[in-house]
């Protein structure tokens, strides 16, 4: 069974740890009163057939809630060790955070030498936001990112199934790089 570490990393107020709970079923309500994550929360969980990937394979994953606040910076590459995949949330509905998940971006994705391919974009609506799925203006770089639109409102299970997608390409590519590693043993 492969093991993945997700960090779920953005501004303050986009949402992060709702999703997070809410793609580790680790709730069962999606709203209630904000109260912002201090550091990192860390939400493990199971599940089977892993889309993209081999047939009843199993994944244990860690979801890692990173506080939004960059007062925990100094904590940022801990929280880096070892990580499969880094999804990146924002709310598109607050103007500053399209400047801020560039930076975020930054340092989490590119400066890490993370691929594309590990990275998820999730633009989170929050409740009576009146989801609007327009085009964001997206930076170049961030363009290039898989983007799913999360109403959790509307449409819980389609995000649930997006993420899913992730993290079976996730898996397959942890799948390949032991391969990869086995046969250069071997060799």
């Amino acid at each position: 069974m492969f093991k993945a570490k997700i960090l779920i990393v953005g501004p303050s107020e986009s949402g992060k740890s709702v999703l997070a709970n809410f793609l580790s079923d680790a709730t069962e309500s999606i709203g209630g009163e904000y109260s912002p994550t201090q550091g990192v929360r860390i939400l493990e969980f199971e599940f089977q057939s892993v889309s993209g990937f081999e047939k009843n394979a199993g994944c244990e994953a860690e979801l890692w809630d990173c506080a939004g606040d960059t007062k925990f910076e100094s904590c940022w590459p801990a929280l880096m060790k070892d990580s499969s995949g880094v999804v990146l949330v924002f709310n598109p509905d607050m103007p500053s955070h399209l400047k801020e998940i560039e930076t975020w971006y930054s340092s989490f994705v590119s400066t890490q030498g993370v691929q594309d391919s590990q990275c998820l974009l999730i633009a989170h609506h929050k409740p009576g936001s009146g989801a609007d799925n327009r085009r964001l203006g997206l930076s170049p770089q961030l363009s290039k990112l898989n983007l799913i639109h999360s109403n959790l409102e509307e449409d819980p299970e389609e995000v649930r199934q997006e993420f899913r997608r992730y993290l079976g390409s996730v898996v397959k590519s942890l799948s390949e790089s032991r391969e990869r590693e086995e046969m250069s043993i071997i060799n």
